[in-house]
């Protein structure tokens, strides 16, 4: 099937990356057929990958069955871009890097349009939503629920019974110990140590971590 790239930044580069590994896993044939971009210009070259085919308003008109993954390195980005495509040919489909290891892909259930890079870990008994980004070394421990269009940046670590709402984000190797349950809108700081319960709309730094105001 047919599948674009919406952001033709350094992620939409990676994201076709992720696209040609699964193609090379035999599990899919995914033909790339460019990026979606407003803020470049039409035709501009994406490394090898292929050309800025046009922003909002081509997707909008597209005619054709077309796949999209939305590769913006910013969960609130990607909830507008989302709830701004409402073409019913776009679908949103789940890219997962090969390479990740189930504890029991049987017990995990997933939604659409996320994003799962190399060499992650997904335990038993977890809930994913949708339009998550799940980066490169990320642990999911056992019985956690994530909810929509979360960030979990590389080598961020879950611990179990983990709950997480929408529109969190979790920066580089930062921890969240068993049991926590994070809200919306929360942001944890990048080699941080979330022990208590955070407030939604707040950013915590630190070992443990705290709350910081900006």
């Amino acid at each position: 099937m047919n599948i674009a790239i919406y952001g033709a930044g350094g992620f939409g580069k990676e994201v076709a990356c992720l696209i040609n590994r699964i193609n090379a896993s035999g599990c899919c044939d995914w033909n790339l057929v460019g990026f979606f971009d407003d803020s470049k210009p039409v035709g501009m070259q994406v490394s090898s990958y292929g050309k800025v085919m046009g922003g909002m308003e081509l997707l909008s008109s597209y005619s054709e069955p077309l796949a999209i993954a939305i590769a913006i390195n910013d969960n609130k980005a990607v909830k507008r871009i989302r709830e701004s495509i409402d073409n019913p040919m776009i679908s949103f489909p789940n890219l997962i890097d090969p390479s990740l290891f189930y504890v029991d892909k049987q017990t995990v259930t997933m939604g659409e349009g996320n994003i799962i890079q190399n060499d992650c870990m997904i335990s038993c008994d977890v809930v994913i939503g949708s339009f998550n980004l799940i980066n490169d070394h990320v642990v999911v421990g056992h019985d956690n629920v994530i909810g929509d269009f979360n960030g979990l940046m590389p080598a961020a670590h879950l611990s179990g019974g983990i709950t997480i709402g929408n529109n969190n984000l979790l920066g580089v190797a930062s921890v969240v110990l068993q049991g926590m349950t994070i809200g919306n809108g929360v942001t944890l700081g990048a080699n941080s140590v979330l022990m208590t319960q955070p407030r939604d709309n707040s950013t915590y730094l630190g070992v443990p971590a705290k709350r910081f105001d900006f």
